[in-house]
């Protein structure tokens, strides 16, 4: 497979289903986000974690990689969407499952935490904040030209995955969950 086509060269590249579209149309946005994520995500799956959170992380890529499919779909083009992996509503209840697998060890939230404390830590919220990004610009899409709502839910549910999933590092790592405590006083 070459790499290089040159196809994209005067800033157009190509939806499945070969409609040519602007490359910073919104929909390449989602779907460039959601590769960001992904990318993210393999960074977080690249420290010390322990295996259950690895196989997790190694599931959610996978799934992110059916995100991009479905976001980078022709939406005029129904035939070429059936040939398309398709996310589930089992992918949503294993995102569920996993947090509250995972809060069930943690300490009841008081405060909202600062992101830190340890590099995994760190990781894991920067790429919550990408899936943030993600789920909005998908949202801004799906207003123009709906596609499959569980994308949207996906997103929304892997964003507090990835949150809890940074306090359960921090607790394994034994790194200090910093409350915000607004200052009040004038």
């Amino acid at each position: 497979m070459k790499i290089y086509t040159k196809t994209g060269d005067k800033g157009t590249t190509s939806l499945f289903g070969g409609k040519r579209v602007a490359k910073h149309n919104i929909r390449i946005d989602s779907y460039g986000t959601v590769d960001e994520l992904n990318a993210n995500l393999g960074l977080v799956r690249d420290q010390d974690l322990d295996a259950s959170s690895k196989e997790g992380l190694i599931k959610i890529q996978e799934k992110l990689f059916t995100v991009g499919a479905i976001l980078a779909s022709d939406p005029g083009k129904t035939s070429n969407t059936s040939k398309l992996p398709q996310l589930k509503a089992e992918d949503i209840t294993f995102l569920e499952k996993e947090i509250d697998r995972m809060n069930e060890e943690l300490p009841e939230m008081t405060h909202f935490v600062l992101p830190g404390g340890h590099t995994a830590v760190s990781h894991c919220h920067v790429a919550r904040t990408v899936c943030r990004r993600a789920e909005r610009i998908c949202a801004a899409l799906f207003n123009l030209e709906p596609f499959d709502d569980k994308v949207l839910q996906y997103l929304n549910r892997l964003s507090d995955y990835l949150f809890v999933l940074a306090r359960s590092i921090a607790k394994q790592k034994n790194a200090d969950e910093v409350k915000w405590i607004p200052d009040t006083s004038k």
